[in-house]
């Protein structure tokens, strides 16, 4: 009986060790909103038992990482918009993530090449037109710059990130020339100096300032959805999704690093992985207005009712190495001047 007794204690010690391993904690920085993204965080943690610890901030997440070195706490830095995430990777802040479930489930144009990062969400830079003004349901890139639409485009900064996403994927697929020229025409269409954010341009469309404003998917959708006060400039546009001549819409991405000395490695890639299964990407769907990166995961009927998101091919790794030059076009054409 002693005998027994020892080894379902010993059994009971490596039961407890083993649960408790694989428990534990992760560390996130994100630039995303706390309230968007704790609805993941609690359900990987009711999933996996692993605590996640969160800092939150809109900005300067990549040097307080490098800065804090070999110390730093962070395990994961969870971003938005391929400008953070091509930041994180100057900084060399990261490490490769090698996961099968990942090259599984992520498709490449959406994964680093060296495996500095992986996408777990997309966005598309879209239109909102005006419904009683704007006729046309199809529009391309290319077409902003047409002089039919002089003094009907609203827009935000030529230099945010997310601008400037849409505006090296422009260079990429026409190269530097032609960009400068479709940013002077754009820039000629313009209703406004570039002011606000995306919410903004579709209220200067509702309130008659221009015709057509540029913004993110999700942003329309929350307008709709979730902001009684903001709803009318909803109700007052509708999306287009428009595409580069011969190609698709430019989507740009919701991606998250391993920390390069992330002190909880495993865990952290347990999230890492997490994010990427069907739970995770229905509630990027329905809690922010996403689109699923990972197959055959619905899109939120509000996103689905713009219309079927054609994405276009071109690798975000790719468009990120002419973020540079998109910038320097902005400044040489005076966008926001």
């Amino acid at each position: 009986m002693i005998k027994r007794y020892a080894l379902g204690t010993a059994l009971a010690l490596i039961v407890s060790a083993t649960a408790a391993q694989a428990s534990g904690e992760v560390n996130v920085y994100t630039y995303r909103e706390t309230k968007l993204v704790q609805p993941l965080f609690d359900a990987f943690t009711k999933e996996s038992g692993i605590k996640v610890n969160v800092i939150s901030a809109s900005s300067g997440l990549e040097q307080r990482i490098k800065t804090e070195g070999a110390n730093s706490p962070a395990d994961v830095l969870l971003t938005v918009d391929l400008g953070r995430i091509d930041d994180a990777v100057k900084a060399e802040i990261t490490q490769p993530i090698k996961s099968e479930v990942i090259d599984k489930n992520v498709p490449a144009q959406y994964r680093d090449p060296d495996g500095n990062w992986t996408g777990i969400s997309m966005r598309a830079r879209v239109i909102y037109a005006s419904r009683d003004r704007v006729k046309q349901d199809a529009i391309t890139y290319e077409e902003l710059a047409d002089p039919k639409w002089k003094g009907k485009i609203c827009i935000r900064s030529g230099q945010h990130i997310y601008n400037n996403g849409l505006f090296a994927a422009y260079v990429t697929k026409h190269g530097e020339a032609k960009a400068e020229e479709w940013l002077r025409g754009v820039k000629a269409n313009l209703a406004q100096k570039p002011s606000g954010g995306d919410r903004e341009q579709a209220r200067d469309v509702a309130a008659g300032k221009c015709d057509i404003g540029i913004g993110n998917t999700y942003y329309w959708a929350l307008m709709m959805n979730s902001d009684p006060d903001k709803k009318p400039w909803a109700e007052a546009t509708k999306v287009i999704l428009p595409t580069f001549a011969g190609g698709g819409t430019h989507v740009n991405l919701s991606g998250v690093l391993l920390a390069k000395h992330a002190p909880n490695k495993a865990n952290a890639m347990k999230l890492i992985d997490w994010l990427a299964g069907e739970q995770a990407q229905k509630i990027y769907a329905d809690t922010n207005y996403e689109y699923p990166i990972r197959a055959g995961v619905d899109v939120n009927p509000t996103i689905a009712g713009y219309g079927k998101l054609n994405a276009d091919p071109m690798p975000i790794a790719k468009i990120a190495t002419n973020r540079k030059a998109a910038s320097t076009l902005v400044d040489k054409v005076g966008f926001d001047n």
